[in-house]
């Protein structure tokens, strides 16, 4: 490729550009490390993300009041909306609302179903969602919809566990008192 009388090269991991003089000079470098040789020196490593303590299970789920309705108490929760056409599904997080959405309006999902809200609309939306979900760092989401209620529910809900996401969410994890009898297993400690 020629560009401003430099001819581009490009052999295994560097460019090289050659001039009309036949002068070599290398623009760019790259290679391919691997982050082995950095952790077995590291001491300490840093978790920057900011859900981290979710997935610890360590963080707060907002319980709210003891007269307040039930329901409140999650990070991730899944809800659904039908319409007369069209079936949407998005995990909701507790405090940054809506993460994930996923709707038989996407115009790829569309594109490639016959109805938008038949029983294979319903599994492929779970499908999908699920898929998203692990792509996210999601494993766990509340899930208050009764899977009994209708086959199409079922198949969505089916189709959510067939992807990997756990639909309810594990319990918080609470400090123990010395005098109590059971105690938690901490969050992380290793197990064999």
């Amino acid at each position: 490729m020629m560009m401003n009388g430099l001819r581009l090269t490009a052999t295994g991991s560097s460019i090289a550009a050659k001039s009309l003089h036949g002068n070599v000079v290398v623009v760019a470098s790259r290679q391919v490390r691997s982050n082995a040789a950095v952790l077995e020196r590291c001491t300490e490593i840093r978790n920057r993300n900011p859900r981290n303590l979710e997935l610890m299970t360590i963080a707060r789920k907002p319980k709210g009041y003891h007269l307040d309705k039930k329901g409140h108490e999650f990070w991730n929760k899944l809800f659904v909306r039908v319409s007369a056409r069209h079936f949407e599904a998005e995990i909701v997080h507790y405090k940054h609302g809506p993460t994930i959405t996923v709707s038989t309006r996407d115009w790829a999902l569309k594109k490639q179903l016959y109805k938008t809200n038949d029983i294979s609309a319903y599994s492929n939306v779970g499908r999908m969602l699920a898929q998203k979900c692990l792509e996210a760092g999601i494993t766990s989401v509340y899930c208050d919809i009764d899977e009994n209620s209708s086959q199409k529910f079922a198949a969505f809900i089916d189709e959510m566990k067939k992807g990997g996401i756990a639909l309810e969410e594990p319990p918080q994890y609470t400090h123990a008192y010395p005098w109590d009898a059971k105690r938690m297993v901490k969050p992380w400690t290793l197990e064999n």
